[in-house]
């Protein structure tokens, strides 16, 4: 081989090598924005037996944790639009150490609100960061791809807590478990600190004498690749942008919709998260392991729904599959429902949620960025997680008041009439869409 084909190899091998290092380090910063989430449903059994929680607080613990993310979503979102992915990012790892430090060290339930409610700021930051860091580094072709990878962290954060953490609780106690995620979510703040490239200037910084002279330009160059468009191109972001289907600016697109599906896909999902494992313990008599393994099961389904959809969401299919996912998890719903009186079904059941349900927050990330205006993709994914975690914030406590009178069954019941819901808005913004697009114009 000659020095030039030498020459030409390495560069691709080794922007291939990053690309995979980026993906990987995504995936892990997903995977601990929610893990708090995850621990409370695996280790639920032994918090009601230990701590002293009720049915109706476990819910409860969500819906602080996630109410405070929706709330501070938008506000997240132009956060990381303005300090850039990495110190988001290496901010959204430090918080969720400290938050499951918290909830480690938690005598009662008093302070593990509290410290749910910490958890709640890396999980407003977790898709705008990730999704902004995917613009400035991934070439277009291969963003769906790597967008699904790193959504299917969330599941991996399930696994981890419904099977090696779950264990390590059998073995050194729940705290001891939850304080060795802490430790691990440091770690990956340090690697998020020394392999993300440095954040460019926030806008009017140079003028300030924030950044060096001559880096204007490529400031310029990371803001394009990013999604903002430079002074001079705004011609071209607007003809670029209509041929990919992102909304002009002023104009929201897709986003109020996928942030009403979002919601009621986020109230189903996060009651089954947050109720599975105790759904076996309480009504199947399972053992606290065997059940903690219930929400391994689903990360790992979910894991493999989220790439293969993401992959699947090519512009002209993409706004069919979110109802599509919606009809799926309904049917994973009622197979839950009749678990409570075929065991077995709850295996199945457990699949099906993380083969459909889950991946349609991954597949709406899709959409956002296929369609956000230029600049705004930290913004629209900001809206639509906030509508997401507002579902989490709901469901789980109307679950509770069911579970604490042993109506599992009608809980289920309830999970399917959202996911329900969020079909049917997703269907007809759908059909809307299709024909606004027929028309010569994005909805």
């Amino acid at each position: 081989m000659s020095g030039a084909d030498t020459a030409a190899v390495v560069p691709a091998e080794s922007g291939e090598a990053r690309s995979r290092g980026l993906t990987a380090l995504l995936t892990t910063a997903m995977a601990f924005s929610m893990l708090q989430l995850f621990l409370l449903g695996a280790l639920g059994p032994r918090l009601v037996d230990r701590l002293g929680v009720s049915e109706t607080l476990l819910g409860l613990t969500t819906t602080v944790g996630f109410g405070t993310a929706a709330v501070l979503s938008p506000v997240g979102g132009r956060i990381v639009d303005r300090v850039g992915p990495r110190r988001s990012l290496v901010a959204l790892l430090v918080l969720s150490a400290v938050a499951l430090g918290l909830i480690g060290a938690a005598p009662g339930p008093g302070l593990l609100l509290a410290a749910v409610a910490v958890g709640g700021l890396p999980q407003a930051l977790a898709n705008p960061a990730t999704n902004k860091a995917i613009l400035a580094s991934v070439p277009a072709p291969r963003r769906g791809a790597v967008t699904g990878t790193k959504q299917s962290g969330v599941q991996l954060g399930a696994f981890a807590a419904g099977l090696p953490l779950a264990l390590a609780a059998g073995a050194i106690g729940w705290r001891g478990a939850v304080w060795v995620a802490a430790g691990a979510a440091l770690l990956a703040a340090v690697w998020a600190w020394r392999a993300l490239p440095v954040d460019a200037p926030a806008p009017g910084e140079g003028a300030s004498g924030g950044a060096p002279r001559g880096a204007t330009a490529g400031a310029k160059q990371q803001g394009a690749a990013s999604g903002a468009a430079p002074r001079g191109a705004t011609a071209g972001a607007k003809r670029q942008g209509a041929a990919s289907g992102a909304a002009p600016a002023g104009r929201r697109g897709p986003v109020p919709w996928l942030a009403a599906f979002s919601l009621f896909l986020g109230a189903g999902i996060a009651s089954v998260n947050t109720y599975l494992a105790l759904f076996g313990a309480r009504r199947l008599d399972m053992g606290p392991t065997v059940a903690g393994a219930l929400v391994a099961v689903l990360g790992v389904a979910g894991i493999a729904g989220r790439v293969g959809w993401s992959r699947a969401a090519t512009p002209g299919r993409a706004p069919w599959l979110p109802g599509l996912l919606a009809g799926g998890a309904v049917v994973a719903a009622l197979l839950l429902a009749a678990a409570d009186r075929v065991d077995p079904l709850v295996w199945v059941a457990a699949v099906a949620v993380g083969v459909f349900a889950v991946s349609g927050n991954a597949v709406s990330m899709v959409l956002v960025m296929q369609r956000s205006a230029p600049g705004r993709a930290g913004q629209d994914s900001a809206l639509v997680a906030a509508g997401f975690f507002a579902g989490f914030a709901v469901g789980p406590p109307l679950f509770g008041l069911l579970a604490e009178r042993g109506r599992y069954g009608g809980g289920w019941l309830l999970v399917a009439a959202e996911f329900a819901v969020a079909g049917a808005v997703a269907l007809v913004w759908a059909v809307r869409d299709g024909r606004a697009r027929r028309d010569g114009g994005p909805r």
